[in-house]
């Protein structure tokens, strides 16, 4: 039993409402804290491992905050066997934690609660001495603080009994008067002030304490508010029949009856009763990131976790750990830690539950029905039961499916070959598919057979028919692995048919399995080629550890131009994607069109000419245009396999850079349909995101982020690095949703890509970030991340400035940071690329940075005259938060020309364009007071107007925080920068308003 769970509460900021809430638990926090202050009791239950403990901690912790006492309970499985246990541990804990006035009270100092003690249920016990002169005689125990001293007689020595400081007596404690006295305790305690016990474990508790806080709580006054925690033991009792009787106490102590034990402290209800729901995938992505280590496999991580954050980091820390770096191709370490918290889980279950699960584990549609005909008469008691153990989810169908990939994962890996090959055996005889049937008596053998393997890839080219890729993948893989050694042609043939299968699912772990099998035998080139192109092709954004793959292919193409072109397609987006090296991706793509044109293959040459053109855009060449038409009229002759990297979908991304955008999504939700029903996953990701994009661009916020969080959602269910997912989430939520969410998922795209080492995505990441900041007022953050985009671009020799448009940002950051010529001077070094190629709303923008230059400059008029010009041209492109923004320009530069009204109707015409968008955090900017003109100011010149006018709106953000009271640490976590940023910015508000302290600079805002 313990006091207070792994040292004292989180620390917390005086002032602030206590730490945030736990990756994900914000909105159980909140009900949590409702049902509190409703009804004053909640109980938190779950499985074990999915952060209950965390959830009370953040509680405890914003009840600190709040000025409330807390009291925390850690029961542990041994302190059942100990009669008092956990009511000694609540009067320990009394004693720690308050400062009580009393006789004694001066001279006993507060505890702080890492201070707080164990309970003494282990002291040694002092015969002799009568309860009150054994407390006095121990300056050291629960009762040299003179917490008790009030309490009546009987009841104090009572409660001396209980925590050992007296001995017990013949006949044991005095059962009324222990009740009374600990009620009493609890009674006087919460007279203070508001008190928040938590009982953490309390499936743990020992039945003496149980009665006896259950009898407390009920006469407790409103004012104290419990929380207990509690894992459900869904096996029934766990007591040992060596151990002694709970009930009876630990050896024979008289006075304990011998009744049931219930663990519950009170009867609780639907209402008080909540449950701990496992994360969702991009919340797992956000506790990696959190706890750093690397998110770029969090959709694999999810599904092996169950959402499970104890699993999901122990998988996450074993990743981290592992030799090499683990590969999107492999399948994921699942040793050590993460293994052994799966067998805990599984470990609690009966054997007859065990088995039951191990034959769910090897089917593939598993359901109790199935189970219970092949040999397990009890399956639906034992899934039941599994069910309440957090293990399986049973539908009404009885279908079941396991909660966590691990379990499923570890029966298997821990079950011997003959227990497999018996339930393989045993499903084989009652599926109601024959393709599953042929399967399982697949699995059920270890001798390979020509016959079975047959039968098997006959069964991938039905799945594949239905249009079960993963299955299909699945069942050729096994085909090969079924052929004879002997017959090493036909095994080849097969383990290249699997590779290629597995391509076609994105099942990266199958493709490199029959690779890696195949590449141990004496295959032809070609068939090394094939089966290394597979591998490359399911590898998504982690090309850089693959290098041999490349280098290999190379050699082993030599001689056949068809692979040869189809190798050097590879490379051209290898080097790209993770070289960052634009030119020689060109290179590659022209000489892989060449190659591929010589031989009649025009699937690959179209695809090559699709590369090409995307590096002759970003190379800033007019033969953009015409190398993707001539892409186009070979994928009319050739339909391509999927979208991706097909000249079609880079027509639409072309017509996005060029704010085509109605062309753009027409076409894109022309293609959704054929897409959703024969597309591959990284086609429906392409789309979905790329969807996003043009409609965060256009304007069409909710769509965006429908859009965004789709591809999000199956980039993780696929096990795809997140990282473009990310990035279209940080622009929907720049757009529409939140600044907060937006720099959030900006900074896990940039991480993921670190982590992958994909230059293209990196640099797009930066610029979403920085992007953020700069909205955020955070002029320093934005100028570092916008100028490393800078540099990012600069070296990949990127020249059209309308596939990343950070031009515009990193020249209004660089004017914020008072750096006008540097600002000049990059807008004088875009706008002829700009022009050159025609891009002419890349132009707007730089007309837009371009007037505030001249606005810094004292040029107001010829400021106010461009940016009105310039949102007029915005809304005739069809750019309406683009609009918008322009307006606020023009606010800000009306407000500096004095001229208040022209300013509000700016403003006024921005807020309405934000408003039906639905441009949330826009329209959030133009609610705030502009500068210069506060609430109730009174028109005129006098000089704080103005010196305020003088102030950006960052600025003007900035010290309205602090004129009212807040600290820099506060300030800092509100406006989302750094306590550095507020200090640097506060010194220029105090220069400019010719202010020395935070009360003058109040003075100063008040009207």
């Amino acid at each position: 039993m313990t006091t207070v769970p792994n040292g004292p509460l989180p620390a917390r900021t005086p002032g602030t409402a206590g730490p945030p809430a736990p990756v994900g638990r914000e909105e159980l926090l909140s009900r949590l804290e409702s049902v509190l202050h409703a009804r004053g009791r909640a109980l938190l239950t779950g499985p074990a491992g999915v952060g209950k403990t965390e959830v009370a901690l953040a509680a405890a912790a914003r009840a600190e905050a709040r000025g409330e006492t807390v009291l925390w309970l850690a029961a542990l499985p041994a302190d059942r066997a100990i009669p008092g246990a956990a009511a000694a541990a609540l009067v320990a804990s009394v004693a720690a934690t308050v400062a009580w006035p009393g006789p004694r009270s001066e001279s006993v100092p507060r505890a702080e609660p890492a201070a707080r003690p164990e309970p003494g249920a282990g002291e040694d016990l002092r015969s002799g001495i009568p309860a009150r002169s054994a407390a006095d005689a121990l300056p050291s125990g629960v009762f040299a603080s003179g917490v008790f001293d009030d309490l009546p007689g009987p009841q104090r020595t009572a409660v001396a009994m209980l925590c050992r400081e007296a001995p017990i007596q013949q006949g044991g404690w005095d059962p009324i008067a222990l009740r009374l006295g600990i009620a009493r305790i609890l009674r006087v305690l919460t007279s203070r002030g508001p008190v928040l016990l938590v009982v953490d474990g309390a499936e743990f508790l020992d039945p003496d304490s149980t009665d006896l806080l259950r009898f407390a709580l009920h006469l407790a006054p409103p004012s104290l508010r419990v929380v207990a925690v509690e894992t459900p033991e869904p096996y029934g009792d766990t007591h040992r029949a060596d151990e002694p009787d709970p009930g009876t106490g630990a050896g024979g102590l008289p006075g304990r009856p011998g009744a049931g034990h219930s663990a519950h402290l009170w009867v609780p209800s639907e209402a008080d009763l909540l449950l701990v729901p496992p994360l969702q995938a991009d919340e797992i992505a956000e506790l990696l990131i959190h706890h750093r280590l690397p998110s770029r496999m969090a959709g694999r991580i999810h599904r092996a976790s169950g959402g499970n954050p104890r699993l999901a980091l122990a998988v996450g820390r074993s990743l981290a750990d592992a030799r090499t770096p683990v590969h999107h191709a492999e399948a994921l370490t699942l040793s050590g830690r993460a293994r052994d918290l799966a067998r805990q889980l599984l470990g609690a279950a009966p054997p007859p539950v065990r088995a039951t699960l191990l034959l769910a584990a090897l089917a593939l549609r598993p359901s109790a029905t199935l189970v219970r005909r092949a040999g397990r008469p009890n399956a639906e008691a034992d899934l039941a039961a599994a069910e309440r153990a957090g293990l399986v989810s049973l539908a009404e169908d009885g279908s079941l499916v396991f909660t966590a990939g691990l379990l499923p994962s570890t029966l298997v890996h821990d079950a011997c070959w003959a227990e497999r090959s018996a339930g393989h055996a045993a499903l084989a005889e009652v599926v109601d598919d024959p393709v599953e049937a042929v399967r399982h008596r697949a699995l059920a053998s270890d001798r390979p057979d020509e016959e079975l393997a047959a039968e098997v890839a006959a069964a991938a080219e039905t799945a594949r028919r239905r249009g079960n890729n993963a299955l299909a993948a699945e069942l050729a893989l096994l085909a090969a692995e079924s052929t004879p050694g002997r017959d090493g042609a036909r095994r080849i043939a097969r383990l290249v048919d699997a590779a290629e299968e597995a391509a076609r699912a994105a099942r990266a772990d199958l493709a490199m399995r029959a690779t890696t099998d195949l590449l141990a035998r004496d295959a032809s080139p070609t068939d090394r080629v094939r089966a290394r192109l597979a591998v490359l092709d399911t590898a998504g954004q982690g090309l850089t550890d693959l290098d041999d793959m490349y280098v290999h292919a190379m050699e082993d193409s030599e001689g056949e131009t068809a692979l040869r072109a189809a190798v050097q397609l590879r490379l051209a987006v290898k080097y790209v994607l993770a070289d960052g090296d634009p030119e020689r991706s060109r290179t590659a793509a022209m000489e892989s069109a060449a190659l591929a044109a010589s031989v009649g293959d025009p699937r690959t040459a179209a695809q090559a000419l699709t590369v090409q053109a995307r590096m002759e855009r970003a190379l800033g060449s007019p033969d953009s245009e015409p190398v993707l038409a001539r892409a186009r009229e070979l994928e009319l002759t050739e339909r391509p396999l999927g979208i991706r990297n097909a000249a079609q979908i880079l027509t639409i991304r072309h017509a996005l850079f060029d704010d085509r955008l109605n062309d753009a999504r027409d076409e894109l939700n022309a293609l959704l349909p054929l897409v959703q029903r024969r597309g591959s996953v990284e086609d429906a990701i392409e789309l979905f995101r790329t969807l996003a994009e043009i409609e965060s661009r256009i304007g069409a916020c909710a769509a965006a982020l429908a859009h965004a969080g789709q591809s999000l959602a199956l980039t993780l269910e696929a096990g795809l690095s997140p990282g473009p997912a990310w990035y279209a989430l940080a622009l929907a939520e720049t757009a529409g949703g939140s600044l907060g969410r937006a720099a959030s998922y900006a900074r896990r795209s940039v991480q993921a890509s670190e982590e992958e080492g994909d230059r293209v995505f990196l640099s797009r990441s930066r610029y979403a970030l920085g992007r953020v900041q700069l909205i955020n007022g955070d002029v320093a953050a934005a100028l570092e991340t916008l100028r490393r985009v800078q540099t990012d671009e600069r070296a990949q020799s990127t020249v059209d400035p309308s596939m990343l448009r950070w031009h515009e940002e990193l020249a209004e950051a660089l004017l914020a940071h008072d750096a006008v010529e540097d600002a000049l001077a990059l807008l004088a070094e875009v706008r002829p690329v700009a022009q050159r190629l025609g891009r002419t709303t890349v132009l707007l923008g730089c007309d837009r940075a371009q007037a505030l230059c001249l606005a810094a400059e004292g040029r107001t008029d010829e400021a106010a005259e461009l940016l009105t010009g310039t949102a007029g041209r915005f809304a005739e492109a069809g750019l309406p938060l683009e609009q918008g923004r322009a307006l606020m320009a023009l606010a800000r530069v009306e407000r500096k020309r004095r001229r208040r009204s022209a300013a509000q109707t700016a403003l006024h015409a921005a807020a309405t364009i934000f408003e039906r968008a639905g441009a949330v955090p826009w329209l959030a900017l133009t609610s705030e007071a502009p500068a210069g003109e506060l609430p109730g100011a009174a028109p005129g010149g006098d000089e704080v107007t103005t010196a305020l006018a003088s102030l950006t709106e960052a600025e003007l953000r900035l010290a309205r925080l602090v004129g009212q009271g807040a600290s820099n640490q506060e300030a800092a976590a509100k406006l989302f920068l750094s306590v550095k940023t507020v200090e640097a910015r506060l010194t220029r508000i105090y220069q400019k308003l010719d202010v020395r302290s935070r009360a003058q600079l109040a003075t100063a805002l008040r009207p």
